[in-house]
């Protein structure tokens, strides 16, 4: 039976991975595999932090609808008859049965079970052979519904009604991606994958660029030297952060020719079209950005040891239009698919690593400064969590064994 995290000691400890990089020590291995910590994380940064679920123009039009989880929480995103973007539980709250599969657009939500139908906006609307139930009454049920806010034309929810808002402490972040002009920009593929790693695994190794000219060694990221990474300072308070990386020459792109092939966003500055920008919001948003391309990824976290992500990428406005842009953007994603092979398959063995005995708390070199960042968000909101409610959380860790 391996030990029991949640204690004192073990949240004490966590201070070496959130002090100056060329001092810090990597997380406890236990954050990454251990099953009571996962349940520890989701109270600390799932039920209160902001979570990314998609993209707005994935309901453009009203009755427009799409479906998620995290965290075992299943969600319908829709937009109303009134154009308001909402997120509710999918959860009918008659017996439970999910109300919404998959996307599409609709009237309304009928529950496949009992037939209860809800309106685009949650309101319980009707419910057959209910008359005879006592003191129940239509008007006072409707789908559970979280806080939504649009930032940059990701659409965010948080489970915490109390939540601040989002843009604010993002300030810093989007004043350095506002060339892209994400909220304008054309949504051109998703897709979907399952994973059998944590969440951290995959999110630091986006951010990573320690590893770019080792892994990734070749003529397809070679104009990316790990060396010409920077890391702008960044407060654990805010909701995000950055990672720059220089180019050897402008309009840098992961294709065969190493240049833009797509149209580059028009609102790039000479300093932006001469490095690739990652922005991060964790838990759940990941950017890399390139000129002529925005691949995001959406984090879900799963289980302790598993996740899933939607990779979608975001072009220039108009650039779908051109006869050769499939072909295009072929070039690109065969080239960033040989990439993101070798990062996954360093992924997969990570977490094989982080389960064993020998796992180590590492180092830091000065190319890891994005990580450095991470712990000092993460710890910050684990060290705050455990002292509001740590007390009596061994018990019930212990109780649960």
């Amino acid at each position: 039976m391996p030990p029991m995290v949640l204690n004192d000691a073990f949240f004490d400890s966590l201070g070496a991975s959130a002090v100056e990089l060329d001092r810090a020590e990597t997380l406890p291995p236990a954050c990454y595999t251990d099953a009571a910590f996962y349940e520890f994380e989701k109270e600390a940064l799932f039920n209160h932090e902001w979570l990314c679920v998609g993209r707005e123009d994935w309901v453009k039009e009203p009755g427009d609808y799409f479906t998620t989880h995290i965290v075992g929480e299943p969600i319908v995103v829709a937009r109303a008859r009134d154009g308001v973007v909402r997120a509710m539980s999918s959860v009918c709250q008659h017996r439970a049965m999910l109300v919404a599969e998959g996307k599409g657009n609709a009237r309304g939500f009928v529950c496949p079970y009992h037939h209860w139908v809800y309106g685009l906006d949650g309101r319980l609307v009707n419910a057959p052979a209910m008359e005879r139930t006592c003191d129940f009454d239509k008007k006072k049920i409707r789908l559970p519904e979280f806080k939504v806010e649009n930032w940059l034309g990701f659409l965010f929810v948080n489970f915490d009604p109390a939540a601040p808002p989002l843009a604010p402490r993002l300030a810093h972040v989007a004043e350095a991606v506002a060339g892209y002009d994400l909220a304008n920009a054309e949504s051109a593929t998703t897709m979907t994958g399952q994973f059998a790693w944590n969440w951290k695994v995959m999110f630091e190794n986006n951010n990573d660029g320690y590893h770019a000219s080792k892994l990734h060694q070749g003529p397809l990221h070679d104009f990316v030297p790990s060396e010409l990474a920077t890391f702008p300072d960044s407060d654990p308070a805010d909701a995000g952060f950055l990672r720059f990386n220089g180019t050897l020459h402008p309009d840098a792109s992961f294709n065969p020719t190493q240049r833009a092939v797509l149209p580059v966003f028009p609102k790039l500055t000479e300093a932006d079209r001469g490095r690739m920008t990652f922005a991060n919001v964790p838990p759940t948003l990941s950017l890399v950005m390139t000129s002529d391309v925005v691949i995001y990824l959406i984090l879900r976290a799963t289980g302790p040891e598993t996740m899933e992500q939607d990779t979608g990428i975001l072009v220039a406005p108009g650039a779908t239009q051109d006869p050769a842009f499939e072909h295009r953007l072929e070039m690109i994603m065969t080239s960033a698919g040989k990439i993101i092979a070798q990062d996954m398959h360093v992924d997969e063995l990570v977490q094989v690593g982080l389960r064993s005995r020998f796992a180590p708390r590492g180092r830091y070199s000065w190319q890891e400064g994005a990580q450095g960042q991470f712990n000092h968000w993460l710890v910050k909101r684990y060290r705050e969590t455990w002292a509001r409610i740590g007390a009596g959380a061994p018990a019930r860790a212990q109780a649960a064994e």
